[in-house]
């Protein structure tokens, strides 16, 4: 008796189909959320997504997986991005382009921000997942651009990043460019170093 070779491959792009599904759902919700919020239809996810809605609640069953999904997957997005621009950049070029892609995370996220902060159990742990990855992606781009003698040394990641949030949360996109900016001109205060970004 013969035993097929091929038996595994059904299952494997049975997951493959199944993640590209996932992936269309959460890049649909994404854009969805941040048009009408977090509250916005299903159908409308779904539509844009291309799936149906039995697939759909296959894997986001309750709103709060599918936020949770489309949170996590934008924080880690931003997060991954600090140490591709510490790889390319000077130390505070890279800290200054990190800083102006958290502004626009908190800008594209205010249609989830109500979402997260309603007091739904399940949407409790998200603030500590920004910090978890956000505090040492800052972290890091700030050590580096100490140490380069760019920025003040004395400056601790947790503080900034709450800084950013407050000047971003209600502001424009053009004005949180600009208050990125300055809030950057601050960091270098007393260094000598001058203004490039």
């Amino acid at each position: 008796m013969v035993v097929s070779t091929g038996t595994h491959k059904p299952a494997r792009r049975v997951r493959a189909d199944a993640r590209r599904s996932v992936v269309a759902i959460i890049d649909a919700a994404r854009e969805v959320f941040a048009e009408s919020g977090a509250d916005a239809p299903v159908r409308e996810i779904v539509r844009r997504a291309g799936v149906g809605a039995a697939t759909f609640y296959r894997h986001f069953p309750e709103r709060s997986d599918l936020v949770t999904a489309v949170f996590r997957d934008d924080v880690d997005a931003c997060a991954d991005t600090a140490a591709t621009l510490a790889a390319e950049l000077p130390p505070l070029d890279a800290l200054a382009g990190w800083l102006r892609r958290l502004a626009t995370f908190v800008d594209g996220r205010r249609g989830l921000a109500a979402a997260v902060h309603s007091g739904n159990l399940a949407l409790d742990p998200l603030p500590a997942y920004f910090r978890e990855r956000f505090e040492p992606a800052l972290a890091e781009l700030l050590d580096s651009a100490a140490e380069a003698g760019e920025i003040r040394g004395d400056i601790r990641a947790g503080e900034l990043l709450g800084a950013v949030k407050r000047l971003c949360s209600a502001g424009a996109a053009d004005t949180n460019d600009r208050m990125v900016g300055l809030l950057v001109d601050g960091l270098r205060f007393g260094t000598g170093a001058h203004a490039t970004s």
